[in-house]
């Protein structure tokens, strides 16, 4: 499996990022950011635009805001995950409240965990899946991308460049095309999940 990669990033395009919320948020606060997220404290941003609106949700009294961002990676220490033993383990310590592993660096850019945006972190915590086989159920597309800004040296370098209001409308069109991505997954996930408990009985 690809490891983590650690890197101090040179000079190369600044990186269009996007936050979901109900607030326009010019200045990030980094000590808001859940510490047992997948990738341990900070400010969660997607490079996602479709995965930012389609997972946009909808507050009684509150707007729903797309803020929209640009990062300079320069200088920075970056940690880059693919969809690996690595990432699964970062993921289960800090889900299970370790210290940071990635308290160090500045920026970590690598997958969202399905089990966050699907709901299945129990099935895959239950005890009756392998590390392995449940490595194998996170890694059932969609695939989407989050971008952490831990260290205030790395949220200088972030720049804010507007915010899109989202309407009524709006999310309801994208919450259709939400329920047939979930729809997709959850038959994928099922079917998977149903081939790894099969591979693992004892032949009759």
């Amino acid at each position: 499996m690809t490891k983590a990669i650690d890197e101090t990033m040179k000079v190369e395009e600044p990186m269009l990022l996007y936050h979901t919320g109900f607030a326009v948020i010019q200045t990030p606060d980094l000590t808001v950011g859940r510490k047992n997220a997948d990738f341990g404290q900070g400010f969660y941003l997607s490079a996602d635009a479709d995965f930012s609106r389609r997972w946009a949700t909808e507050r009684k009294g509150r707007q729903t805001v797309i803020n929209r961002y640009t990062l300079s990676l320069e200088g920075l220490a970056v940690t880059r995950f693919e969809k690996s033993e690595d990432w699964f383990r970062c993921i289960r310590q800090n889900r299970a409240g370790q210290p940071d592993a990635l308290a160090g660096q500045d920026v970590v850019i690598g997958p969202i965990a399905n089990d966050t945006l699907f709901q299945t972190w129990g099935i895959l915590t239950s005890g009756v899946l392998t590390d392995t086989q449940a490595l194998r159920l996170l890694q059932i597309e969609p695939s989407y991308t989050q971008v952490v800004i831990k260290t205030e040296k790395a949220a200088a370098q972030l720049q804010w460049q507007g915010a899109d209001v989202l309407t009524h409308d709006d999310l309801s069109a994208n919450a259709e095309l939400l329920k047939k991505e979930q729809e997709a997954f959850q038959l994928t996930f099922a079917a998977l999940f149903e081939q790894l408990i099969d591979s693992e009985e004892d032949p009759a």
